[in-house]
């Protein structure tokens, strides 16, 4: 079992920046994928970014492309996600997300990962 604690969220105005932390306990290996989604209201979640297994590349949504940075610290089993540049339509709960047998095809597929979050609030206001 993997546990997965988000923590970072709030309230910030149109251009500011954030940095959400995820916290991984349990069985949690390198090999893992992890990522970050989101979900606004009365919008169905959406992929954010992603770390693909221990590869080490990183990949993002196009809306996010160019302002967030996601990183992962293998030896503190911490996922970061540096958002600048924050926009209104990013207000959404953040949620973290892990899996150990990803498939780099589904890597934007919350539905193929199988720990999750329990989520953090992230509100831009205009």
């Amino acid at each position: 079992q993997v546990q997965l604690v988000e923590s970072g969220g709030g309230l910030v105005q149109d251009g500011g920046s954030l940095a959400l932390s995820c916290a991984a306990s349990g069985s949690i290996t390198r090999s893992y994928t992890m990522a970050w989604f989101r979900q606004a209201p009365g919008k169905e979640r959406e992929f954010v970014a992603a770390t693909f297994r221990s590869y080490g590349r990183t990949y993002y949504a196009d809306s996010v492309k160019g302002r967030f940075t996601i990183s992962r610290d293998n030896a503190k089993n911490t996922l970061s996600l540096q958002m600048n540049s924050l926009k209104p339509e990013d207000t959404a709960v953040y949620y973290c997300a892990a899996d150990s047998s990803l498939i780099l095809s589904s890597l934007y597929q919350g539905n193929q990962y199988d720990y999750w979050g329990q989520g953090t609030q992230v509100t831009v206001s205009s």
